[in-house]
């Protein structure tokens, strides 16, 4: 059994190794090895018994500066279990569960393609509407259907008014800005009425560590207070006589859009992007109407899709609390 000794977000968690490698294995300084005494317990009992303690294990673990670790003596004296005496019982325990989590590893997969496909399809129904050129459709540079402005800058010593702020993080993978969960941020001086967001606007994320955000894209919904952004975001304005604001946010989700916004030309991601490659931005654009009308169609469509990922994502969940269920079970004598 193999238990990381060492770090934060993994520490505690136990991996059992159930065939002997074909050569020779070793493992690095982050991971205690833990051999069962072959008398007293059934080698794959043994692994399911520490799965069960990950969490207290996680706890013992000592440490500062964002390392933690657990020690050897710990491992060995800080913990105690229950099992059964006899060897067999042992043994069908484990067959139980083995079983029982085959199905379960099996159902989680099914659970978890499904997940995708309801995403895939979404993309690829997000992508074909706008790969089409039909009667009155003209391409148009974002740079001629709206106008940028980069957000406000602050530090935790500036001293002015305070006020709700639209960040990096609010962004993650939504499409609405989540305006009753923004942060109040104080800013240098007052905020000018060219850095408030309104109703229309689209935020898009112009710079972050994280190559993955760079790009993301939010629409404003209605706004009854001041509210703005910071310096790591660019607020888009169109054009609401030519561009209609949802149509452009689906456009700017889109596949396509999105590598050629967020692509240095050579298929490298970038970690920023700026108003000048924002302008230069190629939209295929048909009549106002029906930009509305396929932003409806979308707006659907994303809603169903949003409906099979909460279910696909709530099986997952639940299938994963019943394996948790059933080790208890197991190691509480009901099974």
């Amino acid at each position: 059994m193999l238990v990381n000794s060492t770090g934060t977000g993994t520490l505690g968690r136990v991996a059992q190794v159930r065939e002997q490698p074909q050569e020779a294995t070793t493992v690095d300084s982050h991971v205690t090895i833990v051999r069962p005494d072959r008398s007293i317990f059934y080698r794959e009992f043994f692994g399911y018994m520490l799965v069960i303690i990950e969490d207290a294990l996680k706890e013992a673990g000592e440490g500062c500066g964002g390392q933690t670790e657990l020690s050897r003596s710990a491992l060995a004296e800080q913990f105690s279990v229950s099992y059964p005496a006899s060897l067999t019982k042992q043994q069908r325990i484990v067959d139980i569960l083995d079983e029982a989590f085959e199905a379960l590893a099996t159902a989680k997969a099914n659970a978890e393609q499904n997940l995708r496909n309801a995403l895939a399809v979404f993309e690829s129904h997000l992508e074909a509407a706008f790969n089409q050129k039909e009667e009155g459709w003209t391409e148009k540079r974002l740079g001629e259907l709206a106008d940028f402005k980069n957000g406000l800058n602050f530090s935790r010593n500036s001293s002015g008014q305070t006020l709700r702020m639209v960040g990096v993080g609010d962004f993650q993978e939504r499409s609405i800005v989540p305006l009753d969960k923004l942060q109040c941020t104080t800013i240098d001086g007052n905020v000018t009425e060219d850095y408030l967001i309104r109703e229309g606007d689209i935020l898009t994320v112009r710079s972050n560590g994280s190559k993955d955000l760079v790009g993301r894209c939010m629409l404003v919904p209605a706004v009854n207070e001041m509210i703005s952004y910071s310096g790591f975001i660019i607020r888009i304005r169109p054009d609401g006589q030519t561009t209609s604001p949802r149509f452009l946010l689906y456009f700017m989700k889109s596949r396509t859009a999105r590598s050629r916004l967020t692509s240095d030309g050579g298929g490298t991601s970038i970690s920023n992007i700026n108003q000048a490659k924002l302008a230069t931005l190629p939209v295929l654009l048909p009549p106002l109407k029906k930009q509305e009308e396929i932003a409806n169609h979308l707006d659907a469509f994303s809603k169903e899709s949003k409906r099979l990922t909460s279910i696909y994502e709530r099986k997952i969940a639940a299938l994963e609390e019943l394996k948790t269920s059933l080790l208890h079970q197991a190691f509480s004598g009901k099974i």
